[in-house]
C-alpha cells in the first residue's frame, strides 16, 4: 500500500481499517513523542508497535525488515513502543513501507503485534550520554566456577518445616531465607542480640575465604539473605539500613542474570548487569546514598553485542534488545553493625538523624497538632516549589467538571494553586485551601479563592451544585476527622449535588500495572507529583496493553474494618511514623512523605532530618503526613454518611475516587 492510496476513496473495508490505524499511530507520535512524519518516500521508517516497549526484541524484528532490502540501521530506543529503520536506499524503503504496513508479528510473549510504518525526514532519538558506574560499584564476572552455582543452588531447601528458623518467609513476590541473623522487613533491620542458630551455611565458608583472599572483599560477612525471583517478578528500590549493616554489602547471582537500576537521590538512573556467576559489591557511596532495585518485568532491555555483557547497558539505541528473565537466586552477604553508622551521608543516615518522626495521634488533639506541623506547616514553606509542578489537569478530574451543567456553582476544597478553578468557564467556582501562600498563588491567577480549613468551610450549606476534593482527605490523622472532612462537603452540597473525591492510594500496583507514581521519571528533578492521573502514553494502537481505569465491583468493607486495623499493611499505632521511600511501594497506611525542596524557601527555619532516603542537595527536606486509602476504605468512610448515595468508585493511576450524590 502506497501514499497514493491514503485518500482512494475506493478503498475496501479492511484498507480503510488499516489507514484509520496507521493514521491514529501517525497522530499519537507526533502528539506524545514529537515524532513528525512524512508523506512522501525517505530511507527512514518509524516502525509503531515494533519497539522493545511493548515486547518486541532486535532479533526478532531485524529480519523481518531485512526481507525488504539491506537494514544500514535499526534504532530501538529503550522503553518505547516504537524503533526507526534506515534502508540503504529508498526504494528498499518503499519496499518495506508497501509490504510491511499491516504485518502482524508475535512478540516474545506470544502475543500478536501488527505493524505500522511511516515515513521519517531522519531518526529523532534522545541519546541518554555516556554513564559511569555509581562509585563505589564493582561487578565481578564468572567468580564462582558452574560446579560451585550448581552445588549452592541445590544446598537451598524451600521445604523446611516450620520448625527451622531459617524457613523461607512469604514475600509477595519472591522466596526468601536468612542466615545468621532474621533481616526484619517491617523495619529494614535486624535484631543484633538475637543471632539464628548455626550462622551461615557451611558450604559458604570455603567461597568467601577465596573472595577475602582475591580482595573483592575486607571483611568476613555474618549475615546472608538468599532471595529467589522468578521471571516478572523485581524488590523496590531501596538502600539497605545504615545503622544495620557495615560499609560492605556484597550479592552473588545465580542461575540467570538480571539487570539492576541503581538511582541517585538526583534522579539520574543507572542500568546495570549483573551476569549469571558475578558478584556485585556495593562501597562508599554507591551503598550509602544510591538506592537498588529490580524492577519486575519478563524481558530486561540488554546490549544485543556479544561484547557487552557486564556492566552499565549504555544508551546505544543502535544496539539494544531484550533478554528473556529466567529464575534468579541471589546470595547477599551483609557485616551486622554494631556500632552507630558515621558516614559522609547524614541526609540518608538513620544514625544521624537530628530528630526522630513523630508517633501516630491517639487523640483528636494530637492529630490536630501532627497535622498543624506536618501537613500545613509544609505546605506553607514549599507552596512556590509545590505550585510549580501541579500544572496538568487530571483527565477524569476534567471530565466531571465539564460535565457539569453550566451556571454550576461549585466548590474546590483544598484547590491548592487553583489548577482547575479555570478549567470550565460556565462554571462559578470558588477554591479555598488551608495555606495562604497557595490562596495567594490563585489570587495572583484571578481565581477566587479564600482561606479555611476543610473541616470548617465558611460557606451556606446546601449552596453548592458540586464540589470536588483532590489529594486532601488523606492529610487527616484519624478516620473520624476523615469523615468529619467528607461530611462538610455533603453540607455544601444542594440535594442532587455531586462531589467527587480522590485520595491516594496504598495499592501503587493495580491489576497488575505499576501506578505512575511508581513508574516515576527517572530524569525528573522536583515533579514529584505523589498523587497522578496524567494520562501516561503506554499504547500507540489496540496491541498495547490496556492501562483503563478499574471500576470497583467487590462488596465494601466497613469502616470499622478499616478503623480497627483490617488493611494489609503495618501498624504505627503507639509508635513513630515511618518515612517512606519516594518512588517505592507503601508498607504502612500512616506514614511522612519526604519533600525535596528545590529553590529559595524564603524562610529560615529549622529542617527535620529524619528521612530514610535524601538528597545531597542544599535544598531542605520536609515531610508531610499521609493517610493512604486501601481498596474499599473510602467507599466505607462515604457510607458511613446519611443522605448520600455513591454513584461511582474507580480506582485512577494510584488514587481510590469516589463520585457521591446528595439524596
Amino acid at each position: 500500500m502506497d501514499g497514493n492510496h491514503r485518500s482512494n476513496p475506493k478503498c475496501n473495508k479492511t484498507e480503510k481499517k488499516f489507514l484509520r490505524k496507521q493514521i491514529k499511530a501517525r497522530h499519537t507520535l507526533l502528539r506524545h513523542e514529537g515524532i513528525e512524519t512524512v508523506s512522501c518516500a525517505t530511507q527512514s521508517l518509524v516502525v509503531a508497535n515494533g519497539g522493545l516497549g511493548n515486547g518486541v526484541s532486535r532479533n526478532q524484528l531485524l529480519p523481518v525488515l531485512e526481507k525488504c532490502g539491506l537494514v544500514d540501521a535499526l534504532l530501538m530506543p529503550p522503553n518505547k513502543p516504537y524503533s526507526f529503520v534506515r534502508y540503504k536506499t529508498t526504494e528498499e524503503s518503499k519496499k518495506a513501507y508497501v509490504t510491511l504496513n499491516g504485518k502482524e508479528i508475535v512478540d516474545d510473549l506470544g502475543q500478536k503485534i501488527i505493524l505500522y510504518l511511516n515515513f521519517v525526514e531522519k531518526v529523532q532519538c534522545k541519546e541518554l550520554g555516556l554513564q559511569a558506574l555509581p562509585p563505589g560499584l564493582m561487578v565481578v564476572e564468572e567468580v564462582i566456577s558452574s560446579e560451585d552455582e550448581k552445588m549452592l543452588l541445590e544446598s537451598i531447601d524451600w521445604t523446611e518445616g516450620t520448625d527451622n528458623q531459617n524457613v523461607q518467609k512469604s514475600l509477595k513476590h519472591r522466596r526468601v531465607k536468612h542466615f545468621g541473623f532474621e533481616f526484619h522487613y517491617e523495619t529494614n533491620s535486624v535484631d543484633k542480640n538475637k543471632p539464628l542458630p548455626g550462622g551461615l551455611p557451611e558450604i559458604c565458608d570455603s567461597i568467601l575465604e577465596k573472595w577475602l583472599k582475591e580482595a573483592y572483599i575486607k571483611r568476613k560477612p555474618d549475615q546472608l539473605t538468599i532471595n529467589q525471583y522468578e521471571p516478572g517478578h523485581g524488590i523496590p528500590a531501596h538502600i539497605d539500613t545504615h545503622s544495620a549493616f557495615e560499609d560492605e554489602i556484597i550479592s552473588l547471582s545465580l542461575g540467570a542474570e538480571i539487570v539492576m537500576d541503581f538511582k541517585h537521590p538526583d534522579g539520574v538512573t543507572v542500568p546495570v548487569m549483573l551476569p549469571r556467576r558475578s558478584l556485585l559489591v556495593m562501597t562508599g557511596e554507591s551503598r550509602y546514598l544510591w538506592t537498588h532495585g529490580i524492577t519486575p518485568r519478563k524481558f530486561d532491555t540488554v546490549q544485543a553485542s556479544e561484547s557487552h555483557k557486564v556492566g552499565i547497558i549504555i544508551s546505544d539505541i543502535g544496539d539494544l534488545t531484550l533478554s528473556k528473565r529466567g529464575i534468579r537466586t541471589s546470595f547477599t552477604f551483609r557485616k551486622v553493625r554494631q556500632t552507630s553508622c558515621n558516614c559522609i551521608y547524614p541526609s540518608v543516615c538513620d544514625s544521624q538523624r537530628k530528630e526522630t518522626p513523630p508517633s501516630f495521634p491517639e487523640s483528636d488533639k494530637e492529630a490536630s497538632q501532627l497535622e498543624q506541623e506536618y501537613v500545613h506547616r509544609v505546605y506553607e514553606e514549599i507552596a512556590g516549589h509545590f505550585s510549580s509542578t501541579r500544572h496538568t489537569p487530571w483527565p477524569r478530574i476534567t471530565q466531571f467538571l465539564k460535565a457539569l451543567p453550566s451556571g454550576s456553582i461549585v466548590a474546590d476544597i483544598g484547590c491548592g494553586n487553583g489548577k482547575y478553578l479555570g478549567i470550565n468557564k460556565e462554571l462559578h467556582m470558588i477554591g479555598c485551601d488551608r495555606s495562604q501562600n497557595l490562596v495567594d498563588i490563585c489570587r495572583e491567577r484571578q481565581f477566587q479563592a479564600f482561606i479555611c480549613d476543610a473541616l470548617a468551610v465558611p460557606v451556606r450549606s446546601e449552596s453548592c451544585d458540586a464540589c470536588i476534593s483532590i489529594a486532601v482527605i488523606h492529610h487527616f490523622a484519624t478516620a473520624e476527622r476523615r469523615v468529619a472532612a467528607l461530611q462538610e462537603l455533603v453540607r455544601l452540597l444542594r440535594p442532587g449535588g455531586k462531589a467527587l473525591i480522590y485520595v491516594w492510594a496504598m495499592e501503587q500496583e493495580y491489576n497488575k500495572q505499576k501506578s505512575k507514581y511508581l513508574r516515576g521519571n527517572r530524569n525528573s528533578q522536583g515533579k514529584k507529583e505523589e498523587i497522578s492521573s496524567d494520562a501516561s502514553v503506554q499504547e500507540l494502537l489496540e496491541q498495547m496493553p490496556d492501562m483503563g481505569d478499574q471500576d470497583s465491583a467487590c462488596s465494601v468493607p466497613s469502616v470499622s474494618d478499616f478503623w480497627e486495623g483490617g488493611c494489609n499493611s503495618s501498624k504505627v499505632t503507639n509508635s513513630k511514623l515511618p518515612v517512606h521511600t519516594n518512588r517505592t511501594s507503601f508498607h504502612s497506611q500512616d506514614l511522612l512523605v519526604p519533600w525535596h525542596l528545590k529553590g529559595n524557601r524564603g524562610k529560615d527555619k529549622p529542617v527535620e532530618q529524619f528521612g530514610t532516603v535524601g538528597s545531597h542537595d542544599p535544598g531542605p527536606v520536609f515531610h508531610r503526613y499521609y493517610h493512604v486509602f486501601c481498596e474499599g476504605e473510602l467507599e466505607a468512610a462515604c457510607q458511613t454518611l446519611s443522605n448520600v448515595s455513591i454513584l461511582q468508585s474507580y480506582y485512577d493511576q494510584g488514587n481510590w475516587c469516589v463520585i457521591l450524590q446528595k439524596l
